[in-house]
């Protein structure tokens, strides 16, 4: 005999021939736990009430049940050891979702039928709480945060550092040019001071080649700064040992995506490497959704605004987005970038499914791939490819000397 299970905010019921209720197992009376039981439900498993009714239903000489889920019949076969069948949704299953305040009286869950809408209430915000935490506590969020963070630091570090040059270049302007690195600069500014600290030796001790450090250090003696007082110079300095700190802070924000990254998409982080890969799921708004996306919008991820005027005006559209700071593109002769960006798209597509979907790690065998077509497009297309001629009508005067 075949017996239909279906499950509800009350419990777990049995349905028998034409739909008749034959057994029912109650879940505790708290909206909470009821909750956890709907929740392991939906995603496939099989609860302690299922079990019971199951056992209760093969002492009345059920041998075969029918579930709604195909993965709770897949784990209930398995688990129990029972033929099983799937029927979505199923004639008891729609009988009892029209009559549930009618049956929670019938059999005694409640007392009233009034009484239904508020334990219904109470679980599923039980349900909600429990949805809504599972989505915030997915990893990849953290990524998204750490890499938009880095981009922040990135641009207040810019701005202190060219109010800094701005504001040190008043008393050595010469600097500005000779250290192009923000980060030395600032430090030299920290540990030297003024100009006249900039010597040679110093310039050495700070870890600057020798050639370098004596170019500096003539440049300090001919300078046509002004002069900078204590005062002056303890405020600058204040300033540049607080950028220093937060180079740091990038630095170990920098590790931090690293580690994430590793443990949230190691395919992606592979191929990519960390920052590029956690800006790729940043611009995606997610891994899942960076998963379902084609190769093609990968690709030109981060170049939105190139992309939407090429489709407003007509002009060419971009061939790439962030993935242009990798090293294969920036090595790629530029008649390569193209082809060079799609097929590394077209690999960032597979990893972030795997990451996504199948937690099977295949980063090395994808770049292996990878690289052997990038040495392919290197040596197919060494030369540049011939231009076409232009389609454009040359212009001819009128008599008048307009141009048409």
């Amino acid at each position: 005999m075949k017996a239909a299970i279906i499950e509800c905010v009350m419990g777990v019921f049995g349905f028998g021939e034409a739909n008749k209720l034959v057994d029912k197992v109650f879940f505790p009376k708290d909206p909470k736990e009821t909750a956890k039981k709907l929740a392991k439900i939906e995603a496939g498993n099989v609860v302690d009430e299922i079990v019971t009714l199951v056992e209760k239903l093969q002492g009345k000489d059920y041998t075969i049940f029918v579930f709604e889920s195909s993965e709770v019949a897949r784990n209930a076969c398995e688990r129990l050891n029972i033929e099983v069948d799937v029927a979505k949704p199923s004639e008891a299953g729609k009988l009892l979702r029209r009559n549930l305040d009618k049956f929670a009286v019938k059999v005694g869950f409640l007392k009233h039928t009034s009484e239904l809408r508020n334990w219904t209430h109470k679980v599923s915000m039980e349900l909600t709480k429990m949805r809504v935490k599972g989505a915030i506590e997915k990893r990849d969020l953290v990524v998204v945060q750490a890499i938009q963070t880095i981009g922040d630091l990135d641009t207040t570090l810019n701005l202190f550092m060219g109010r800094i040059r701005e504001w040190y270049g008043l008393h050595f302007p010469e600097l500005d040019r000779l250290v192009e690195k923000h980060e030395t600069y600032a430090r030299l500014v920290t540990k030297l001071g003024g100009r006249e600290n900039f010597t040679a030796e110093n310039l050495e001790k700070e870890g600057l080649p020798r050639a370098k450090a004596e170019w500096i250090a003539k440049a300090a003696q001919a300078s046509m700064g002004a002069s900078l007082s204590n005062e002056d110079a303890d405020q600058i300095q204040a300033m540049c040992k607080t950028v220093l700190a937060l180079y740091n802070l990038r630095q170990s924000l920098e590790s931090y995506v690293d580690s994430i990254m590793e443990e949230v998409a190691p395919n992606i982080r592979a191929l990519a490497g960390p920052l590029i890969g956690a800006r790729l799921i940043a611009l995606a708004s997610g891994l899942t959704n960076m998963a379902k996306m084609p190769a093609s919008t990968i690709q030109v991820l981060g170049a939105e605004k190139a992309l939407f005027r090429s489709i407003r005006t007509g002009t060419r559209p971009p061939k790439h987005g962030v993935i242009f700071q990798h090293n294969f593109i920036q090595r790629a002769k530029h008649w390569q970038r193209g082809k060079v960006a799609r097929a590394l798209a077209g690999n960032l597509a597979i990893a972030a499914r795997a990451d996504a979907f199948s937690n099977k790690y295949i980063g090395d065998r994808l770049k292996a791939g990878l690289e052997r077509r990038v040495k392919e497009i290197q040596e197919k297309y060494k030369q540049p490819p011939l231009k076409k001629p232009s389609m454009r009508k040359p212009f001819r005067r009128t008599k008048r000397g307009r141009k048409r």
